[in-house]
């Protein structure tokens, strides 16, 4: 159903009867549900503009990275970049993150990683921590529901010096002194409209809120992003950026040694849009594509189906993404066939947060 919808909220043209009826049903349907969330939504913002509910704002400079739609827009290697940025110009940066999809109770502060130590697997801390975690070296990666909670632990017990909010963009609660705005320059804002007719949290109307906006290129030509960042920036008036996704490598789960040579792969996910995953593979000899749900936790029965799948088509190995990769290091340990692809984001740091 998942799957169903996520097709719907953003295709835009439709090619045979079929998928017309198929339209026209669901807005009948939804066109309601999306009301009421929208008329849910409005009361909630007009309550903080109003500042009838306040937001508690931390001490330490705080940085929120999110979006406006749901699914992957690549928000979190862009926390990753900033996190590490900050970090290699000396500041004391901790991470706040909801932990969706992780077993520990997110009703307390969870201390993922002190920045030292990692102290929980992905199954606990949910797989975007600890991929957080993993890749931010000397930064503090805390998760729970209430970020405000989390956002005075870091200042009182771990001594904050900066915060970046992951994913909170509508997570209001908590002030920040630097919004950041992320959109996928392929997907953009859906069909425009709410949850559940569309992919969007919040309407169009919120981007006001955003100091500035990263346009997320998952392609090899950037310019269809920089014009649709230059849009942005008309329209709104926003400070507007690319960030491109650009493939870093190919490495073994097992060995972390970088594959060199050709190899021929079946490739799988648990990502929100796992066809921009696909598209980054288009160089390397894919046979067969595997989805599995958006935080999906791997078991051994899925890798048992996918060395299946794989010696069906006679492919040499698997190949994943950097996110389901931590959550495969327990059960998928002592194989020597599945790799994993690292996307480096390219991205203008120094403008983003200093300009």
């Amino acid at each position: 159903m998942k799957v169903f919808l996520t097709n719907f909220h953003y295709k835009k043209n439709y090619k045979n009867p079929a998928d017309w009826l198929s339209a026209v049903f669901l807005y009948a349907i939804l066109t309601l549900p999306s009301l009421v969330y929208f008329s849910i939504v409005e009361t909630r913002n007009f309550l903080y503009r109003k500042k009838i509910i306040k937001s508690y704002r931390p001490r330490p400079y705080t940085i929120s990275v999110g979006n406006l739609t749901t699914g992957g827009t690549g928000k979190t290697p862009i926390t990753a970049e900033i996190a590490n940025y900050l970090q290699k110009k000396g500041e004391r940066t901790a991470i706040l993150s909801r932990g969706y999809g992780g077993k520990l109770n997110n009703k307390e502060v969870n201390v993922i990683s002190d920045g030292e130590q990692i102290y929980f697997d992905a199954k606990e801390a949910g797989d975007e921590p600890f991929w957080l975690a993993s890749h931010c070296k000397g930064t503090s990666v805390l998760t729970c529901s209430s970020r405000t909670k989390s956002a005075k632990y870091a200042q009182s017990k771990l001594k904050t010096t900066r915060i970046i909010l992951d994913d909170g963009y509508q997570h209001q609660k908590l002030g920040r002194d630097l919004n950041i705005l992320v959109v996928d320059s392929e997907k953009q804002f859906s069909n425009g409209c709410l949850l559940p007719l569309g992919a969007l949290r919040e309407p169009l109307s919120e981007i006001k809120r955003a100091d500035k906006i990263v346009v997320v290129n998952k392609s090899f030509d950037d310019k269809a992003a920089r014009t649709f960042a230059r849009y942005l920036r008309k329209k709104y008036k926003k400070p507007s950026l690319v960030c491109s996704m650009a493939p870093d490598c190919v490495y073994n789960l097992k060995t972390n040694e970088v594959c060199e040579e050709n190899m021929s792969f079946v490739a799988f996910s648990a990502i929100a849009q796992p066809e921009q995953f696909y598209n980054f593979l288009t160089r390397y000899d894919v046979l067969e594509t595997k989805n599995f749900p958006d935080h999906h936790l791997y078991v051994e029965e899925d890798i048992n189906n996918l060395v299946k799948i794989k010696e069906k088509f006679n492919a040499q190995a698997l190949i994943t993404t950097e996110k389901d990769a931590v959550k495969l290091k327990e059960i998928a340990s002592s194989r020597n066939d599945i790799f994993v692809l690292r996307l480096k984001p390219v991205l203008d740091l120094k403008t983003l947060l200093e300009e």
